[in-house]
């Protein structure tokens, strides 16, 4: 459904949300292959210890809450680089939510910087690749997004919203040559995840994660999927009439 990738030495990628997490181990694994990289986050310290013996690496810490500061390094990425061939964007946050804890600063915060920070990320790559037709997108979502789940009541809609945005934009860029991704991690162990006290079935580690992020862009699929085991199982529970999906929810999680 995307263009294949074979020659990683040749791509400039933009890892947005790299500090730390699946963008940090995605980040080692493509300088590993030799790919041209820039890398961003709010954590200036954690993005040099990534460019540590990588002098090409191009450090542009920014809050990708703040129009303006992702405008700017887009455009200092330009000027160096002349183009953008991958921009992948995985920042993002989680905070765990039911409806006794219901707080509406935190809604607003996890819609802020979930999906209102990835649509500032978009105004700021789309038009140079438009432009050009030519690129790659890719968008970290959540197999939370796919249906309701537990825990999950304000952080799984605004993945939700970035699986059906994922889905429009494919429609509207692959005609125009420009790929783009819908990844959608299952349980990743990362610093968000250890905020969980529950179990948390199938969890990587996020080199792993990594690695079948990579692989999925390489294959060139849309709908990037991991860990298989645990998130086609979720898929098809959703196929399933609300009575039955809302029954085995409760059964299986407890909640």
């Amino acid at each position: 459904m995307n263009s294949k990738i074979k020659n990683w030495p040749e791509q400039r990628v933009w890892i947005i949300g790299a500090s730390s997490g699946i963008g940090a181990e995605t980040a080692r694994a493509l300088l590993a292959r030799g790919a041209k990289l820039a890398i961003s986050a709010r954590n200036a310290a954690g993005l040099q210890q990534i460019a540590d013996g990588y002098p090409g690496v191009l450090c542009l810490p920014l809050d990708i809450t703040r129009h303006q500061e992702v405008i700017a390094a887009h455009q200092q990425l330009l000027e160096h680089w002349g183009g953008i061939d991958l921009v992948l964007l995985v920042a993002g946050t989680y905070c765990k939510m039911r409806v006794d804890d219901f707080d509406l600063a935190i809604a607003k915060k996890l819609i802020d910087i979930n999906l209102t920070g990835t649509l500032n990320c978009l105004d700021a790559i789309l038009p140079a690749m438009l432009a050009k037709n030519s690129g790659g997108i890719g968008i970290v979502a959540s197999i939370a997004g796919l249906s309701g789940l537990p825990e999950a009541l304000i952080y799984g809609p605004t993945k939700a919203a970035l699986i059906n945005l994922c889905e429009s934009l494919y429609l509207d860029l692959h005609p125009r040559g420009i790929n783009l991704y819908l990844i959608n991690p299952g349980f990743v162990a990362t610093p968000l995840t250890e905020k969980n006290d529950f179990a948390m079935p199938a969890i990587i580690p996020a080199a792993d994660a990594a690695k079948q992020l990579i692989r999925g862009i390489e294959r060139g699929e849309f709908h990037i999927h991991f860990p298989k085991r645990f998130t086609n199982w979720l898929r098809l529970l959703r196929l399933l009439p609300y009575r039955w999906y809302f029954w085995l929810i409760h059964k299986v999680t407890g909640l």
